[in-house]
């Protein structure tokens, strides 16, 4: 019963972020509404990595390369955000 629980207030939590998003992404405007989006997603995706894909429940080794993965994803799409945003300028 309480594992029901506590998967349903991580669902409406989910819910109430994807509400945030979508409000965020209609009162903000410009790179604010942007990375506003991005830390929501980020927060969302932590919390399905955490609790639905259980990787609380891993050893300390399998969290490291989770998390690394997760660093390794992140540098990637940097890059790629680096690259779109200087080929105007070039």
């Amino acid at each position: 019963m309480r594992q029901y629980l506590q998967t349903s207030v991580i669902w409406l939590f989910l819910a109430l972020l994807l509400g945030l998003t979508v409000l965020a992404s209609h009162v903000l405007t410009g790179p604010v509404s942007l990375f506003t989006g991005l830390f929501i997603a980020a927060l969302k995706a932590g919390l399905v990595l955490w609790f639905f894909m259980g990787m609380r429940h891993e050893t300390p080794m399998i969290r490291l390369f989770g998390t690394g993965a997760l660093f390794w994803l992140a540098a990637l799409l940097l890059l790629t955000f680096v690259d779109y945003l200087s080929r105007g300028a070039v």
